[in-house]
């Protein structure tokens, strides 16, 4: 892919939109932009540009465009699949100086943010007016909603109350062209043509840039309780998950941890999670509501159901700090294993029947290729974060063995019925195993929408399909 340069005149262009502060050159200054939290990779760009207003994106999608400039879209760098890492060069376009909740309308449980806004931030806006919004990544104190929005996120909120696309009614968008388009209604049912919306949500940047979001809200539950259960065995976890809905609840949060991710974790932060000699994994449950009686009769019938699951004690997070240390021990995952070594992360999710049958193959596809796995993950939807360990193996192996025992594991999810990223997205990363979940036809029809959108391929190259 051919793309020009950005000479002394463009850059001056730029400082005229933007303001010469907001555009950044130096390597100094480069350097943070240069990676995201994807392994150990980085992709310098030529100029961070931080526009202040959808007028001023505007302003430089067009320049770049007429140009082929390629612009990468860049929200708080917490992405797990590349998304935001400028592999062609060019301009980075932060979105971090867009970071206002311009409205909370709680008469049709609605809000108005734009895509710098970090999700911790908006969930606390919208709690204070007894709303919700229930996504919430493990990033989330960090995390940008325009990222969350190019991913799709979801989080442990997500087996009882969906993803991030669940919660989205209309987007501001620009175009590659520069031109500025609404993508649907701020109303909750819409037969009204192509739903724009729901294509932009999950394309990760390729299509548009986000620039304001409609947000749908429901009522806060106020009660919760939290279980933390220990089991002999991790397969057995994993085969208690599917039980507990047929029993007919449905847990506001369902997570799975391995022994060896909890043994990282304490290492990596001060919690405390029991791990007696023999236990295997833990599952977090957790349910919420109104009603408090009605939560702990839920969590007696899960304590039934998983009593024919090998399970050890079932512990109940007694208070508030509780609550809050188990959530920081299961957040902590990712930059646990993370600490230990560089790793590679597969986002992993077939239906939530089929993760005893995922995990172990994992774990016989890891023995056969000789690397070593970490896993946890939303076992309530059937999302499992495989994290490959490279500790002290070759370069070699890492480099050719694992990329095979990788396309072994997405093979079996997609037998399963699942499919290669739940969450994370594709990316750089994953995106020379894209083959493995869609038909040369159906890839074409996705390039045939990426062309339509931007012609000239200028933005985020790079990035979701082979070869590109």
């Amino acid at each position: 892919m051919k793309f020009n340069k950005i000479n002394g005149t463009i850059l001056e262009q730029f400082k005229r939109i933007t303001g010469e502060g907001n555009v950044l050159v130096s390597e100094e200054q480069l350097q943070p932009y240069s990676h995201d939290y994807t392994e150990d990779l980085k992709f310098f760009p030529d100029v961070v540009l931080k526009p202040g207003s959808t007028q001023e994106i505007s302003a430089i999608m067009k320049i770049c465009n007429r140009e082929k400039i390629p612009v990468t879209p860049r929200g708080a760098g917490t992405g797990l699949s590349g998304g935001a890492l400028p592999v062609y060069g060019g301009v980075i376009l932060s979105t971090e100086r867009l970071n206002k909740i311009l409205s909370i309308d709680d008469r049709n449980f609605q809000a108005t943010a734009e895509p710098g806004v970090i999700n911790q931030v908006f969930q606390d806006a919208v709690m204070e007016k007894n709303l919700f919004y229930p996504p919430d990544p493990a990033s989330k104190g960090s995390c940008f909603l325009g990222g969350n929005l190019a991913e799709s996120a979801g989080g442990p909120k997500a087996v009882k109350y969906g993803v991030t696309k669940d919660y989205v009614l209309n987007m501001e968008v620009v175009l590659p062209s520069g031109e500025i388009i609404m993508t649907g209604a701020n109303v909750l049912k819409n037969s009204t043509g192509y739903n724009l919306t729901q294509m932009l949500i999950g394309s990760e940047g390729t299509l548009g840039i986000i620039t304001k979001i409609i947000f749908r809200l429901i009522p806060l539950p106020k009660e919760n309780l939290l279980m933390l259960v220990p089991f002999f065995s991790a397969e057995k976890a994993c085969e208690a998950v599917a039980a507990i809905f047929r029993s007919g609840i449905t847990p506001s949060s369902l997570e799975f941890m391995e022994r060896e991710c909890i043994e990282y974790v304490m290492k990596y932060v001060d919690v405390k999670i029991p791990l007696t000699e023999h236990v295997q994994a833990h599952l977090i449950i957790e349910v919420d509501g109104n009603d408090k009686l009605v939560l702990m009769k839920e969590c007696e019938k899960i304590s039934e159901v998983l009593e024919g699951f090998d399970c050890g004690e079932i512990l109940f997070a007694e208070t508030s700090q509780q609550k809050a240390d188990v959530w920081r021990a299961r957040r902590s995952a990712g930059e646990a294993v993370k600490s230990h070594s560089v790793y590679k992360e597969e986002d992993t999710v077939v239906p939530r029947a089929e993760l005893p049958v995922l995990l172990r193959g994992v774990k016989d596809i890891g023995k056969k290729y000789g690397f070593k796995s970490v896993c946890y993950g939303h076992a309530g939807d059937g999302n499992l974060h495989v994290n490959i360990i490279k500790e002290s193996m070759s370069e070699t192996d890492w480099n050719e063995k694992v990329p095979a025992g990788i396309r072994e594991i997405f093979e079996l999810c997609v037998k399963l019925g699942g499919t290669i990223s739940g969450e994370h997205g594709i990316g750089y990363v994953q995106k020379n195993y894209l083959d493995i979940a869609f038909s040369e036809t159906q890839l074409n029809l996705m390039k045939g929408i990426k062309n339509l959108f931007d012609p000239n391929g200028i933005l985020n190259p790079g990035k979701i399909f082979p070869g590109s």
